[in-house]
């Protein structure tokens, strides 16, 4: 149980303040040059967190293994299509300036 509650919270203090700030546009200027498309690495590191909520939720509650597993593999699945959309946002803009 540790295990969840630290993973939760350190996922929490990391990823979702950061992906909150780049979908809201809130971006520090040494980030702002870069030049990937702020808004989707935002909703990609979002998406992303959404993972450890999946999957540490569940067991603290103390839901059945078929819940558990359930939201494990529903919170995987968002974390490749977090990857998916940052890996695209990246690549869509690293063929467009060359």
């Amino acid at each position: 149980m540790f295990w969840q509650w630290t993973g939760l919270a350190l996922a929490t203090l990391t990823l979702l303040p950061a992906g909150v700030a780049l979908v809201t546009g809130r971006v520090p200027d040494r980030i702002r040059t870069r030049p990937a498309p702020i808004r989707p690495v935002g909703w990609a590191l979002l998406a992303i967190y959404a993972t450890a909520p999946l999957n540490a939720v569940p067991r603290l509650a103390g839901a059945p293994d078929s819940v558990t597993l359930a939201a494990t593999a529903v919170g995987g699945m968002v974390a490749v299509a977090g990857c998916v959309l940052l890996a695209t946002a990246t690549r869509r803009t690293a063929s467009s300036t060359s």
